[in-house]
């Protein structure tokens, strides 16, 4: 082994020797990976190198309470894990010692292999040896780390990689997408309340339809988050069932048979509030706890990805709950004079570089790119999962690949949706006066007419008054008034008023509605 103080230095593995810059805290296998998978730049998500510092550090404290790693070594692998989950900043961040690409070996095990050198080095530093001594035979007889036999002791790439995946995923939509959806709920809730009394033009088709209120309109909007945040519960119990205890093909080889429950409930332990790793992965860790658990069966949980298809599916089902509001908010928003106008959107910037005074709605415009991305990321995860492709007899070779969509969809959501809340609800304001002249000069007003003077009629009415440029209500005043309604009474002016009155047409049997 040449001196650190050289750019590079030489380390081995099973397949022989390989040049490693000499400050790297990885060592031979990573070097290959990062030769090998030259292919976007972009390495795997710190979540999933937090999630996996947690995971070694949890696997250390059990295989120690079983009597398998001894106390010294236990503890020195926790210390490394927690400078991992850091960030790594004294050593030039995190980025420079977990280089390996997302398109690597499907089953991670480049990372896996990656974690378990940095771990093993930042060992030998603590303990003032070079790095790469972590196989110096002396330095192991006295109680140094090795990458395999300790770090990476009851474990295998093929378990603790999908368990990064849920462990990280779990957590960002915990800490960091759930709460956001929550808040965007509440301000749709509250705008729903605020403005029940404004009555406004319904659209189907975008055509004019029956009036609604505009809270109304909202607290559909509201229900649909509530729905996502029911939805996210459910994806937080299906990634909070670990692979991890199933080592290669899912059958437990060379690992205690408690340890996959006992790997998990000391994650549970690590994230809750006031755990070691509570302040790890970032956000603020809820008052609730998420509580992790060994996968019923391994076989399914490591030979195949359902779990996580299935939690991109529900993610993609929020993306298009969000994009339906976003545009809706910008078409009533569309104007200011010309359009339907009934919303006025803030201005948060300029427009356009050529047409001055011009306000676009763009953050409704940033939120629907955002659930594009996402619902590109589910193709992507489902096709990570799909049989033949990805998932593969006894095991799934495209998890590093989901793993990153799928975070990349939980950042990009809960990020999106606290700019939709911020930027835009809390600016956002009705127009109360274009609200009630669209109403009055619609021709569906004559809906209301039906149960009174009947279809056909309803509807020549609704034609004429096109026709002639008149209101409903003008015409009717002209050629309803006095005419006998279905039952052969007489219809007044009053009576005609009642029939018209927008507010009732919002309620369910209302006398508008339903004809008096």
């Amino acid at each position: 082994m040449t001196s650190t103080t050289t750019k590079t230095r030489t380390e081995k593995d099973t397949m022989g020797e390989m040049s490693v810059p000499a400050d790297a805290l990885y060592g031979a296998s990573t070097q290959r990976a990062v030769l090998n998978f030259p292919v976007s730049g972009r390495p795997v998500p710190l979540a999933i190198i937090q999630a996996y510092a947690a995971i070694k550090s949890a696997c250390a404290t059990v295989n120690e309470g079983l009597g398998r790693l001894d106390p010294v070594r236990a503890k020195a692998i926790r210390a490394a894990c927690e400078k991992i989950a850091g960030g790594l900043h004294e050593h030039g961040g995190w980025q420079r010692h977990f280089p390996v690409d997302i398109y690597q070996t499907g089953s991670g095990t480049s990372t896996n292999m990656n974690v378990n050198e940095v771990v093993a080095n930042l060992v030998c530093i603590e303990r003032g040896k070079p790095i790469g001594s972590s196989k110096d035979a002396a330095y192991l007889a006295q109680g140094g780390v090795h990458p395999n036999d300790h770090v990476n002791m009851g474990q295998s790439s093929n378990d603790t990689f999908p368990t990064a995946m849920h462990v990280a995923a779990a957590l960002a939509i915990h800490r960091l997408l759930e709460p956001a959806v929550g808040r965007l709920a509440d301000r749709l809730e509250s705008q729903a309340k605020e403005w029940d009394k404004v009555v406004k033009i319904g659209r189907t088709h975008l055509q004019d339809a029956t009036p609604i209120r505009l809270g109304q309109e909202f607290s559909g909007y509201a229900s649909q988050m509530r729905h996502g945040a029911a939805r996210l519960r459910s994806a937080l119990a299906a990634l909070a069932e670990l692979p991890i205890g199933g080592t290669a093909v899912g059958t437990g080889i060379n690992c205690h048979e408690e340890f996959g429950a006992r790997v998990s409930a000391q994650l549970t332990g690590m994230f809750a509030p006031g755990g070691t790793a509570a302040g790890w992965l970032g956000g603020a860790a809820p008052a609730e706890a998420l509580t992790f658990r060994e996968a019923d069966n391994h076989f399914e949980a490591q030979h195949a990805k359902d779990a996580y298809v299935e939690v991109s599916g529900l993610l993609k089902t929020i993306a298009v709950s969000l994009s339906k509001i976003a545009n809706d908010i910008r078409w009533l928003g569309s104007g200011p004079r010309c359009g339907i106008g009934e919303l006025v959107l803030p201005a948060v910037q300029p427009g356009s570089s050529i047409m001055p005074g011009k306000v676009n709605p763009v953050i409704c415009e940033s939120m629907i790119m955002v659930c594009c991305q996402v619902i590109g990321n589910d193709a992507a995860v489902t096709l990570g999962g799909f049989g033949g492709v990805g998932s593969l007899l006894d095991l799934n070779v495209a998890m590093p690949m989901m793993a990153a969509n799928l975070l990349d969809s939980i950042h990009l959501m809960a990020h999106a949706c606290d700019m939709f809340t911020t930027n835009l609800l809390e600016g956002l304001s009705p127009d109360l006066e274009r609200c009630k002249g669209l109403i009055e000069g619609s021709l569906a007003m004559c809906t209301s007419l039906v149960p009174v003077i009947g279809y056909d009629k309803s509807a020549a009415l609704a034609k004429e008054a096109f026709k002639q440029g008149k209101t409903v209500r003008q015409l009717a005043y002209e050629t309803v008034v006095g005419q006998p309604d279905l039952a052969g009474k007489p219809i007044t002016r009053e009576a005609l008023d009642h029939y018209l009155n927008p507010w009732d047409m919002t309620l369910p049997g209302g006398e508008g509605s339903a004809g008096g």
